[in-house]
């Protein structure tokens, strides 16, 4: 199977939505899946977000979203990102941790990369 790197940069519903989308089709289908939350793309990890917009599909975040967090998806949120809008990792939900460049770099050497 393959290795899908999917990384969100936007807090946009519509990016977010299909990110988190495709995510769940790729681990659904035996996939190995990550997701980088990056720049505004962060605000998706706090807990309690409303994920109910609907996009011009009729779908939205919290189609995914929880099926990512109930199958502990891995997510890192780019810690300098996060740090400058002031949130804190006890916000986030429980699959998704402070993380850096540096781990982006390798997941991404070793992907298949989808940019939101």
């Amino acid at each position: 199977m393959a290795n899908f790197l999917f990384v969100l940069r936007s807090n946009d519903h519509e990016k977010a939505t299909r990110c988190f989308q495709f995510a769940k089709i790729a681990h659904t289908k035996g996939h190995k899946v990550n997701i980088f939350l990056i720049d505004g793309g962060v605000d998706w990890a706090v807990k309690g977000r409303d994920g109910s917009v609907k996009t011009t599909t009729g779908d939205c975040v919290a189609d995914y979203l929880p099926y990512l967090i109930e199958n502990e998806i891995e997510v890192g949120v780019c810690t300098p990102c996060a740090k400058n809008r002031k949130l804190d990792e006890a916000e986030f939900n429980r699959n998704m941790v402070l993380d850096g460049g540096p781990h982006l770099i390798d997941m991404a050497a070793e992907a298949k990369i989808f940019n939101f």
